[in-house]
């Protein structure tokens, strides 16, 4: 089908190739690529953004040796189709696919894993300290996309870099030119100068013949002035004071300039960034002109661009959010939403174009994100903090020190709680309860459906102390009818009872109770008898009461959307831990393992969170 992506199979194949060739290559890739994400979907524009570059730096780096090391990994697909995975990227994302990240045990070629954004820097020093104590002479890189360029462990990587003599290639790929455009033939002529292997070793000839002292020192001033002045006006300046040669910027989307400009970076010493101005979606029409929905669009029609919607009359958890946080926002003119780069995922768009003045989206920086929420609430004001919750674990220092040492009346809502589905093992929101739930003052919250959630934030801001977290899901509600209701404010610590029962009694916490009634249900339908199933809707505070109530339970069986080990089962069973004639406890929960992608549904089976084992489950407790 393709005449020349057919015949590569790994990078060696790859660089057989004539500098000619790469351009129909390219094309091919990123056919083949938007082919596979029409009916399997994927995180598309960035990585057809980054397919010139790839090709380039596989075409001119000996990988798997030297390392290169992706940041977040939207940007990769390129890299995975040409590492061997181009059968299994069909699979991409799913149960018995490949992983939509950059993975370690997944591939030689994945030097560094990476969901999370930042990291490519760091690791990638790492590298290149360990081949010079190992004197492996293997090169390392990183790439590193312009979103993740914020967070703070990037400038960490910078700035411990800089001040090294690692051998290190930072690659800024920005595929929204955000810090400065290309400036013309003076600035090509300069690049071809600044990388040219002559210069470079005429450079270090000079500098060698100046020697150490006053001279050497004038001379270096002198120069480093005038070179500052001519990088500050394409962007250069701050990576030349972290102690970063700077060049750049150039046109990422020609893979034959890029293949030049590697070859005659791979070879310089010392800490180096590439600075490469791609475009987000290049090659696709539809996704050059809708860069955001076209970052993971969905199914669509390759040939047209038409996004083949699912059509729902259930609304979602983050719409349901973004519409009581405006309304919220309507009546109390101290509510604010703040979030680290999430603002349509989370559903806060809306709240932002409504309230322009109180919407921060601070960039990919939760720690901050977090912080800067306290000095908000510390200043009157009441700010809903939405971070995803696998991303939330970042900021867990700045939820003990800067909210709740403080007791400053901070919402996180954590979104993407739980089983995340084919974002995979990265993105799983398992471990926010446990990691949570020590912390003095806190109080965590999971609703069960749509007007729960609505309810718990108008909770949550009548509350006078924080942190109060609220925890839900990726995806669809219940089907709750939850805008005509009037909302209530809910007692801290209470939960609900919802159906009767004898000798088992579920605790369940989060959307997973509605799986627990309907199999609480099921089970009465058909033995005419069924466990009582309790909404606990609190981790913490917990719902003591409710506890000496199933007190006289044969069995107590907990149920929740998180890892198992200090969430809702370790605090029911430390509650009866040492009472006399205390239930058996028995607990449905993510495992002590990783998660791997999969659809939610395949998932939530794979953990028994499901109706259908649940039932299969109580079945078992009941007729014992």
């Amino acid at each position: 089908m393709y005449g020349l992506l057919d015949k590569i199979n790994t990078p060696d194949d790859l660089r057989k190739l004539p500098r000619k060739a790469l351009k129909q290559l390219c094309a091919e890739l990123r056919d083949y690529m938007v082919k596979c994400c029409a009916d399997n979907p994927g995180h598309l524009g960035s990585s057809l953004g980054a397919v010139e570059l790839i090709v380039a730096l596989h075409y001119v780096f000996d990988t798997p040796k030297d390392k290169i090391v992706f940041d977040v990994g939207h940007q990769a697909y390129a890299h995975k189709i040409l590492t061997g995975r181009k059968e299994a990227f069909r699979r991409n994302r799913s149960a018995d696919g490949i992983s939509g990240f950059p993975s370690r045990s997944e591939s030689p070629y994945d030097a560094f894993g990476a969901g999370h954004s930042s990291t490519s820097i760091s690791a990638a020093l790492g590298f290149a300290e360990a081949a010079r104590l190992n004197g492996s002479g293997e090169r390392a890189v990183a790439v590193i996309g312009d979103g993740a360029m914020t967070g703070g462990l990037a400038w960490e990587g910078l700035n411990n870099a800089g001040a090294s003599s690692a051998d290190i290639l930072v690659i800024l790929n920005d595929n929204n030119i955000s810090i400065d455009k290309n400036i013309g033939g003076l600035h090509d002529y300069l690049l071809r100068i600044t990388t040219s292997h002559t210069y470079n070793k005429m450079k270090g000839k000079i500098w060698e013949s100046l020697g150490e002292g006053k001279f050497r020192d004038w001379i270096q001033k002198k120069v480093t002035g005038t070179k500052s002045s001519i990088v500050r006006s394409s962007g250069g300046d701050i990576f030349e004071a972290l102690g970063f040669r700077y060049f750049g910027p150039v046109d990422g989307n020609d893979v034959r300039q890029m293949a030049d400009v590697l070859n005659r970076l791979k070879d310089l010493k010392g800490p180096r960034i590439l600075h490469v101005l791609t475009r987000k979606g290049f090659g696709y029409a539809p996704a050059e002109a809708d860069p955001t929905t076209w970052h993971a669009p969905g199914r669509f029609d390759p040939a047209t661009g038409e996004r083949l919607k699912s059509v729902s009359s259930i609304d979602r958890y983050q719409d349901v959010f973004g519409q009581v946080l405006m309304d919220l926002a309507e009546k109390d003119s101290r509510v604010v939403g703040v979030t680290p780069a999430m603002a349509s995922g989370c559903g806060m768009s809306r709240f932002a174009d409504r309230f322009p003045d109180r919407f921060f989206d601070v960039g990919i920086e939760e720690e901050h994100a977090v912080t800067f929420s306290a000095g908000l609430a510390a200043g009157g004001l009441r700010p809903f903090c939405n971070i995803y919750s696998s991303f939330a674990q970042r900021a867990y220092d700045q939820i003990i020190h800067d909210v709740a040492l403080q007791k400053l009346p901070v919402v996180l809502c954590f979104d993407r709680a739980g089983l995340v589905g084919e974002d995979g093992a990265t993105h799983q929101g398992a471990f926010d309860l446990a990691a949570f739930r020590s912390i003095p003052g806190t109080v965590i919250a999971a609703p069960r459906n749509e007007l729960e959630l609505k309810n718990l934030m108008h909770t949550a801001l009548a509350a006078k102390e924080g942190p109060f977290i609220i925890r839900y899901p990726r995806g669809y509600g219940e089907g709750v009818d939850w805008r005509g209701a009037e909302p209530s404010v809910l007692s801290v610590g209470k939960g609900e009872k919802l159906t009767d029962g004898r000798r088992v009694a579920v605790l369940a916490l989060g959307p997973v109770v509605n799986r627990a009634v309907e199999a609480a249900a099921r089970h009465k339908a058909d033995y005419w008898v069924s466990p009582a199933v309790y909404d606990m809707r609190f981790l913490k505070p917990l719902d003591e009461s409710i506890l000496e109530e199933v007190a006289g339970y044969d069995v107590i069986l907990t149920i929740e959307d998180a890892c198992l080990k200090g969430g809702l089962f370790s605090a029911v069973s430390e509650y009866f831990a040492g009472k006399k004639n205390a239930p058996i406890i028995k607990a449905l929960g993510i495992p002590d393992r990783f998660i791997a992608q999969d659809s939610q549904t395949g998932q939530r089976k794979s953990c028994c969170l499901d109706a259908d084992s649940i039932y299969s489950i109580l079945y078992e407790m009941m007729k014992n």
